[in-house]
C-alpha cells in the first residue's frame, strides 16, 4: 500500500502533468467545478497565519535546479502548483528522458520534437531509444537549443515496447559528440564507434562512461578511455571488437564488465584509486588480472556458474573456488558471491584469500554438499581471524546443509554485528523463526552484540546486475539492498545476553 504525504489524488490530477508534457504548455487553471470537488491542499511549513512558505522563498535558480533532478514527467507536473511554476519547468535544466511514455513511436517522436521545441534550455539529461540514432531527426534533436551545455546523454535505451535496433551497428550521428566538452556521464550502445570518429574525441569533464553493445577496435577503445582524463566510472557490456583491455587510470574508481564474443582479457595495469571490480552477469572465458589495485574494496559477483578467472599475482580465482592461493589481498573489504551448490569450503578459501573481509553477500538457494565444519576445519578456526562484520543471505531456505553453513559464521565470527536472511513468504512467520533461533544456536553466538534479522524475499539480486545503469557503479556498496523493506518483513533475533 502506498501512502502520500499530500493525500489522495484523482486520476485527472494524477495525468495533469503528463498532459503538459506532451502539450509543451502550462496546464489550465482550476475551474470552479474543479474547486468544488477537491479541497485547495494544506499549507506548506512556515505558511501559517499568511506567511510565505519556505519553498516559495527560494530564487528561480535553486527551484529550477531541483526540478531538473526530478524525472521528466515530475518534473512537468509541478507546472500544476502555482503560476510562478508554469515558466519555471521550461527555464530549468531539461531532464528529457523519452523512454517511459508511451509504446508507439510516431507518438513518441512528437513528445520528444514538441519539448525541445518549447523548452528555452540549458540541458541536463537527454535519453533516447537506439532507434532515434539515424537520421536527420535524431541530429535535430541533438543540436537543439534545448540540449545545450547537456551534462547527460543516454543513446542506447531499449524497452520492450520499442523497436529493436539494426542488426548490423550503425555509426551515431556526428552530433552526438557536440556536448564533449560539458558531459559528465554517456552511455552509448548498440551502435558502431569508427577510428577516425574516436580519435578525434577530447572529454575533459566525463566521470562516467557506459559501453552497451558497442562495436569497437582495440585501439579506439584505449584512446576513448585516454580521452577521458577525469573518468571515475566504466562499464563495458556486451560490446565487441577488441580482445584485451588495459587500464591505467589515476582517476578510474569503479568498473564494471560483461564478457563477450572475444573479450577475452582485463589487465588492471596501474589503477591507484580503483575500489571495485564488478562482473555484471556472465563474463564468458574472460581473465581479469589485478596487477595494481592498491584501494580495492568490493568485489563480486564471483559465480560458480562462470568460466572467468580473476587472477592477483599468482592467486587465481575461477568462477569462485580458488585455484591457486600464494598472495592475500589485504585491501578487500566487500565481495559478493554466487553458488549454485552452497560450499562453506569455497567461502572459507575465499576468506583466507581476503583477510580483512568485513561485508558478504550469498546467494545461493540450493542445497550443497554437507557443510560440517566442527572437525573438519577446527585447526583453521584457531588460526583464521574472521573480520565479518555483516553477512547477507539471499534465498536462504533454513534446511541442515544452510543451518550448518550459517552456524559457522555464528559461532566463529567474534565482530560479527549482523545476519540478514532473506527467506520466502512462505517461511516467513512466527513459527520459522522459532525453528531457527534453536537450529542456529542463537544464544550461543561468538558476537554477543550480534543481530540476525529475516525479510521477506525480494526480488534484486545478482540479476539486477545484468541490466546495471553506470550509475550502480558509483555506489559504496553496490550490493547493498537499495529498495526499502516492505512493511512488517524485517524480524530480528537478538538471542540473550
Amino acid at each position: 500500500m502506498e501512502i502520500e504525504a499530500s493525500g489522495p489524488c484523482s486520476r485527472k490530477r494524477k495525468f495533469a502533468g503528463l498532459g503538459s508534457l506532451e502539450a509543451g504548455a502550462a496546464p489550465e487553471g482550476p475551474t470552479a467545478g474543479d474547486q468544488d470537488q477537491e479541497p485547495p491542499p494544506p499549507p506548506l511549513p512556515g505558511a501559517e497565519g499568511g506567511g510565505s512558505d519556505r519553498i516559495s522563498d527560494l530564487p528561480d535558480a535553486v527551484l529550477g535546479e531541483i526540478i531538473s533532478l526530478l524525472p521528466t514527467k515530475e518534473g512537468a507536473r509541478t507546472q500544476v502548483l502555482a503560476s510562478r511554476w508554469r515558466r519555471l519547468w521550461r527555464s530549468a535544466p531539461l531532464n528529457l528522458h523519452c523512454t517511459p511514455y508511451l509504446f508507439h513511436k510516431d507518438a513518441l517522436d512528437a513528445i520528444i520534437s514538441r519539448i525541445l521545441a518549447v523548452h528555452q534550455g540549458p540541458g541536463r539529461r537527454f535519453c533516447a531509444p537506439v532507434y532515434h540514432l539515424h537520421g536527420d531527426r535524431a541530429d535535430a534533436w541533438l543540436r537543439s537549443p534545448a540540449l545545450d551545455n547537456l551534462q547527460e546523454l543516454e543513446l542506447c535505451s531499449y524497452t520492450y515496447n520499442l523497436p529493436f535496433p539494426p542488426a548490423t551497428p550503425q555509426p551515431l550521428p556526428a552530433a552526438a559528440f557536440c556536448f564533449s566538452d560539458t558531459l559528465r556521464v554517456a552511455t552509448i550502445g548498440q551502435c558502431h564507434l569508427a577510428d577516425s570518429t574516436v580519435q578525434a574525441l577530447h572529454f575533459p569533464k566525463l566521470q562516467k562512461l557506459a559501453l552497451k553493445m558497442v562495436s569497437i577496435s582495440e585501439s579506439s577503445l584505449h584512446a576513448l578511455i585516454a580521452a577521458c582524463p577525469t573518468m571515475e566510472c566504466l562499464m563495458i557490456h556486451n560490446s565487441t571488437g577488441f580482445t584485451c583491455v588495459r587500464i591505467n587510470s589515476s582517476s578510474l574508481r569503479s568498473i564494471g564488465v560483461r564478457g563477450y564474443n572475444k573479450f577475452r582479457e582485463l589487465v588492471i595495469e596501474n589503477a591507484p584509486s580503483l575500489k571495485c571490480l564488478l562482473q555484471l552477469g556472465f563474463c564468458g572465458f574472460l581473465t581479469i588480472s589485478v596487477i595494481s589495485a592498491p584501494k580495492m574494496e568490493t568485489l563480486g559477483y564471483l559465480s560458480s556458474g562462470s568460466s572467468s578467472r580473476l587472477v592477483f599475482d599468482s592467486t587465481v580465482i575461477q568462477g569462485f573456488k580458488v585455484d591457486s592461493f600464494t598472495t592475500t589481498v589485504c585491501t578487500v573489504k566487500i565481495l559478493a558471491v554466487e553458488m549454485d551448490a552452497l560450499s562453506l569450503d569455497a567461502v572459507i578459501d575465499l576468506m583466507r584469500c581476503f583477510p580483512c573481509l568485513e561485508k558478504l553477500y550469498i546467494q545461493s538457494s540450493g542445497p550443497g554438499k554437507p557443510n560440517l565444519w566442527r572437525r573438519k576445519h577446527q585447526n583453521l578456526i584457531r588460526s583464521l581471524d574472521i573480520c565479518l562484520k555483516t553477512v547477507v543471505w539471499r534465498y536462504y531456505r533454513g534446511i541442515k546443509s544452510h543451518v550448518d553453513f550459517a552456524t559457522f559464521f555464528l559461532l566463529n565470527a567474534r565482530v560479527l554485528e549482523l545476519m540478514t536472511f532473506e527467506v520466502l513468504d512462505k517461511d516467513y512467520n512466527e513459527a520459522f523463526f522459532a525453528q531457527q533461533r534453536e537450529m542456529l544456536q542463537v544464544d550461543s553466538r561468538a558476537s554477543r552484540g550480534a543481530r540476525l534479522c529475516f525479510t521477506s524475499y525480494w526480488s534484486w539480486s545478482y540479476y539486477k546486475m545484468l541490466d546495471s545503469s553506470v550509475h550502480d557503479l558509483d555506489l559504496a556498496d553496490p550490493f547493498e539492498r537499495s529498495h526499502p523493506l516492505k512493511a512488517d518483513t524485517s524480524f530480528v533475533l537478538c538471542g540473550t545476553y
